[in-house]
């Protein structure tokens, strides 16, 4: 009898359990989303919706200072926005920035209402432009922005850079895709000879069977599962595992958000790859108007950063320079924090000035 009434005990606790999870699922359903407020008469912590293209889209904004320049951060993928983490790694950027995260067409919360068939390299760039636009009439910086893009949105930041230099104080590669091919050849290769390192005859066996360029998205993603195992893409893999809460329950996203999110990034990715594969910006990119600054991982072949290196001495720009991330593979902002703040303040701020 007294196991009997443990396990009933169990199976009531155990209901109870599921009953909340339940209700906190409903709730989160419910919950519009919303960022944390900032103190302050001239501060701004808002979730905007702006027309671009003719297509509604969502921004987040947080500064303690309308009057102070804006810093545009260009998300990855193409589709992987990310808006929720923004905060968990703009602390000190909002004292200095009005920090602009956007969720573009057909990613995140600007998903809904994509017409695939219409998504392309050169509408996203001019999506960027005219948010630009918008952004260096409404505040601070004199009529010019900071533009930052990271990973995929390094090719629409260094497009848009070229295209309207004018808009821009100075420009941040993050991740910089330098070239489409050669980045899958290279990446591709480090992680074939890191199996033979380490005697993975599973991911030997793997990898044995494709080779870029890739036939599918399916086969990229292989590549990509073996390069993060390897810490070849997140090199410090237990700093950005802070960034899962965000990305997991943080306000910026409601659950609807979440769950369109896979579908989304899918669709974004099967609509803009193979744009992405033909870049070329040594031949593309000669020239830019801007000072630039390339924020590199010492351990990033998602991006590989010999490319990096290549294109940077033959970049022709009022400034060019290499800031180093010791610790980090691909994903700076969420594995050196710190150093990444201290790095837009220390080096780009000076140029709104």
């Amino acid at each position: 009898m007294p196991f009997v009434r443990v396990l009933k005990w169990f199976a009531i606790v155990f209901a109870a359990l599921v009953s909340l999870a339940g209700l906190a699922l409903g709730l989160l359903a419910l919950r519009p989303a919303s960022t944390t407020p900032i103190a302050g008469a001239a501060a701004i912590a808002a979730l905007e919706r702006v027309e671009l293209g003719g297509v509604e889209q969502t921004l987040l904004l947080r500064g303690r200072d309308r009057g102070n320049p804006v810093l545009l951060y260009l998300h990855g993928g193409p589709g992987a926005a990310h808006l929720p983490v923004g905060p968990f790694y703009s602390e000190k950027l909002e004292e200095e920035f009005v920090v602009t995260h956007w969720d573009q067409r057909g990613a995140g919360a600007s998903c809904e209402g994509t017409v695939w068939s219409e998504l392309s390299v050169a509408r996203v760039v001019a999506d960027t432009i005219e948010l630009s636009e918008h952004l260096a009439g409404r505040f601070g910086g004199g009529g010019k922005i900071v533009l930052l893009g990271h990973s995929w949105g390094s090719v629409i930041g260094a497009l848009a850079v070229q295209q309207r230099p004018d808009l821009y104080h100075a420009y941040v590669g993050l991740g910089q895709l330098v070239h489409g091919r050669r980045n899958e050849e290279l990446s591709y290769e480090w992680v074939l000879a890191e199996a033979r390192r380490r005697g993975d005859e599973e991911a030997l066996a793997e990898l044995a069977a494709i080779s870029p360029p890739y036939a599918t998205n399916d086969e990229l993603g292989l590549q990509r599962t073996w390069l993060s195992s390897y810490g070849g893409s997140i090199y410090a893999a237990e700093r950005a595992e802070e960034a899962l809460w965000p990305i997991l329950f943080g306000p910026e996203w409601t659950l609807g958000t979440r769950l369109s999110f896979p579908s989304c990034f899918t669709a974004s990715l099967d609509a803009l790859w193979d744009e992405v594969e033909t870049i070329d910006f040594p031949a593309q990119i000669p020239r830019l108007e801007v000072p630039i600054f390339f924020f590199t991982g010492r351990h990033d072949w998602n991006t590989p950063f010999p490319l990096v290196e290549e294109w940077a001495a033959r970049l022709e720009a009022p400034h060019v320079e290499i800031v180093w991330f010791a610790e980090s593979g691909h994903m700076i902002p969420v594995e050196e924090v710190g150093a990444f703040q201290e790095a837009l303040i220390e080096k780009v701020l000076p140029r709104t000035r």
